[in-house]
């Protein structure tokens, strides 16, 4: 691919996720598995960072150790919607949820480079507001279980897409990967200047 393929491809990119980035999350009113599968899909910023968990996790964790990002992404994105339904208030949810697609995009491009703890404890950081962010647009009097039972499950499919894909990137040349790190994390700093 030529540098200015890659460029153009890079700023297409960025400019979709500008256009998308005030749609994240429309309003409150979830009311249940339906809902909750469609949310991570909605959101950009939660599609990006569920698909780079998985990518990071192919890319920079061991074989064995691969499913160690997706479970800590998810049982910590559990957290954080029971803390939204519980009431406590975490700070500049709608930014940090952005700034973790930069931050993801940081990870993908270091690879390997960022150690196993420190990679898992940044990925249970970006979860936890993400997880919030999932909590607070259920309805009032809805089912929580079954809300949370279709986000969960359509972000255990997004870590599997990202997981496949990091498998599929790593019979590549380096530059399309760093290429999708770019992506990734260019869409964040769009997302993030759109709401600060």
């Amino acid at each position: 691919m030529s540098k200015s393929i890659s460029l153009r491809f890079a700023l297409t990119s960025m400019l979709l996720a500008a256009a998308t980035a005030s749609q994240a999350h429309t309003g409150h009113g979830a009311h249940g598995l339906a809902e909750g599968l469609a949310h991570p899909f909605l959101g950009l910023d939660h599609l990006l960072a569920m698909v780079a968990v998985g990518l990071w996790s192919a890319i920079a964790l061991p074989v064995g150790r691969r499913l160690l990002g997706p479970g800590v992404f998810l049982a910590t994105l559990l957290i954080g919607a029971l803390l939204s339904w519980e009431g406590v208030a975490l700070p500049a949810v709608e930014s940090s949820v952005a700034a973790s697609v930069v931050l993801l995009g940081a990870m993908l491009f270091a690879g390997r480079h960022v150690p196993t703890s420190l990679g898992l404890t940044l990925i249970g950081a970006a979860a936890l507001f993400h997880g919030y962010a999932h909590g607070s647009e259920l309805a009032v009097g809805a089912s929580a279980v079954a809300y949370a039972a279709g986000f969960m499950g359509a972000t255990t499919l997004l870590h599997g897409v990202g997981l496949a894909a990091g498998v599929g990137l790593q019979r590549l040349p380096d530059r399309v990967a760093r290429l999708a790190a770019t992506v990734v994390g260019g869409a964040g700093v769009v997302m993030l200047a759109a709401r600060l």
